[in-house]
């Protein structure tokens, strides 16, 4: 049910194009993957993803747990049809919300943590991932680790990384006990923070078992060169023939630098969350670059009488049919509508971007495309 294909592999890089079949259709690769945190992209539908052309969005094992239970979605069908997304679907681990919680306590067999919304208490096994994450019923799921701060010092990196492989392995054992009908793909997790002997060490481990896919957790895209490095390090440890994901990553330059590296799927929050704070993503030819990072913030006073559109050379509905200075009222004026223009515009920057990522590839002039773009 679920397959991996390279259709192009660039001639003087590793930049690639792929399908990834599931149950739920296909993904074409290298793709974006919008965050749908609690089974909603905020503030625009599942219609308004599907007419961007978006193939995947990725949901949260933690949040779902808690709201409104992953017990209730599947009895409701699961995500695909609860949220109204026939398309594939990702679901993280849950690992990276826990461990981004106060008062969260750690030990070899499991995390115990408080809800964010009562404090109430939880336990989180890799096991009890993968079952949450089999009710929630995506195409793709991760396998549960610790992400560590890409500060942490060695000895702390060795010791979360020990933890981390020996979950995977459980994480790997009750999947398989709970996939007998091939309808999900697990993805394990390379680790090892900044140290490059462990990055290396935990790719190897990963790449030696069965997982469908394989995924880099803890880089976070800065800082810039060092992350680069450790990922480059890590892939060459990594088979070809399995989609490589790359978990957090989303600004602009980072995608250029990771598909030129070979990954194939990336996730982010960073252009909806930006969207709700009034910053805007804008082309090249409009004056987006490295510097500003492909970015205006919308809110700024300058734009009050600005009729142009938000971008010139967009050609989204929003660059269409409203102006800067419309957007800008809807900010003051505090109307919902303006998360959902801004949004709208922000994703459908990132989806034609990787449409032409990968018409780029498939044409052998991707290092040309970045050239234009990253400077």
């Amino acid at each position: 049910m679920f397959s991996f294909i390279i259709t192009r592999q660039e001639t003087n890089c590793n930049a690639r194009t792929g399908i990834i079949q599931t149950p739920h259709g296909t993904l074409r690769t290298p793709a974006f993957i919008p965050v749908a945190t609690q089974a909603t992209i905020k503030s625009i539908s599942s219609e308004q993803m599907n007419e961007i052309g978006f193939d995947a969005v990725l949901c949260n094992t933690y949040h779902l747990y808690l709201r409104p239970g992953a017990d209730t979605v599947e009895k409701l069908g699961g995500l695909h049809t609860f949220m109204n997304w026939n398309k594939p679907i990702f679901t993280d681990s849950g690992g990276f919300q826990v461990f981004s919680l106060n008062d969260t306590k750690v030990d070899d067999d499991k995390v115990t943590f408080k809800s964010h919304i009562d404090s109430s208490k939880h336990i989180f096994t890799p096991e009890k991932s993968m079952q949450i994450q089999r009710k929630l019923g995506a195409d793709m799921i991760f396998a549960f680790d610790q992400c560590l701060d890409i500060n942490a010092d060695y000895e702390t990196t060795k010791q979360s990384l020990a933890r981390t492989h020996a979950w995977e392995l459980r994480s790997l054992k009750e999947f398989q006990k709970l996939n007998a009908d091939k309808k999900q793909a697990l993805y394990g997790i390379v680790q090892g923070g900044r140290f490059p002997e462990l990055r290396e060490e935990s790719a190897k481990f990963i790449a030696s078992l069965p997982f469908d896919g394989v995924s880099i957790g803890s880089i976070f895209g800065d800082p810039k060169e060092e992350s680069k490095t450790l990922v480059k390090h890590a892939m060459q440890f990594l088979p070809n023939n399995k989609p490589l994901h790359m978990l957090g990553i989303g600004s602009v330059d980072d995608l250029f630098t990771y598909v030129e590296l070979g990954a194939d799927t990336f996730d982010c929050v960073l252009p909806t969350r930006l969207a709700r704070m009034g910053y805007i993503f804008i082309r090249p030819e409009s004056g987006g670059n490295t510097t500003n990072k492909f970015r205006l913030k919308i809110t700024n006073a300058s734009y009050k009488e600005d009729s142009s559109s938000l971008d010139s050379n967009c050609t989204c509905s929003v660059c269409q049919n409203y102006s800067k200075a419309y957007i800008y009222h809807l900010f003051k004026a505090k109307e919902l509508l303006f998360y959902s223009l801004m949004t709208f515009h922000n994703l459908h920057f990132f989806a034609r971007l990787m449409e032409e990522i990968r018409q780029s590839t498939e044409e052998d002039r991707f290092l040309e495309m970045k050239k234009k773009w990253i400077n």
